[in-house]
């Protein structure tokens, strides 16, 4: 009889540490898929792919502000913003004179495609117009450009850069930090789909 216990211990021991080694897989399975699903959301790739080749963006940045404007959920703000870019109907009319886009209407910014492509033309106008600075463009595509200019005037008096730390409105500075937090996430987790690689 002592045979017999003895030699079923290393069975039940090999069957105990299988078990543990499923379980500890099947966990490890559940948090990698759980970070994957709890990962910033990306959506309409190919128009973000199209307008970051048009416009010579870098297609992380463009979902990192659609993501910190609307988390790809297209929507109107309170104060009348729209779409995945959330872009005002006074700023889409600017850019559609800009832009040679004269049969623009306001209603055409709930269309993605319109609405990123406005949004990437708009990006693009800021980056150009900061000299290629990120941090100004996107400061400037949350509070303004007239603002943005005021703050870099004034930075320049005092002989010094704009630093985020410095932007006057809290909620353009949290905006920056998102964004370009977010534009990192991007370039890292979807490299392939943005084509980046």
């Amino acid at each position: 009889m002592t045979d017999r216990r003895t030699a079923s211990r290393p069975t039940l021991g090999a069957l105990v540490a299988a078990v543990l080694v499923v379980v500890i897989g099947l966990t490890l399975y559940g948090v990698h898929h759980a970070v994957h699903e709890s990962a910033l959301p990306l959506d309409d790739v190919s128009v973000i792919r199209e307008q970051a080749a048009a416009k010579h963006l870098d297609p992380a940045l463009i979902a990192a502000v659609i993501y910190a404007e609307s988390k790809f959920e297209p929507r109107t703000s309170p104060a009348g913003a729209e779409g995945l870019m959330q872009i005002e109907p006074a700023t889409a009319e600017f850019l559609a004179k800009l832009s040679g886009g004269y049969r623009f209407t306001t209603s055409d910014l709930a269309t993605p495609s319109v609405n990123v492509a406005y949004g990437s033309y708009y990006l693009r106008y800021l980056l150009d117009h900061y000299g290629g600075e990120e941090m100004l463009a996107v400061a400037a595509y949350n509070a303004g450009l007239a603002n943005v200019d005021r703050w870099v005037a004034k930075a320049h008096a005092q002989g010094r850069q704009l630093s985020v730390d410095a932007i006057l409105f809290p909620e353009t500075r949290v905006y920056v930090r998102r964004v370009l937090s977010a534009q990192r996430v991007y370039r890292a987790s979807y490299a392939r789909q943005l084509g980046l690689n």
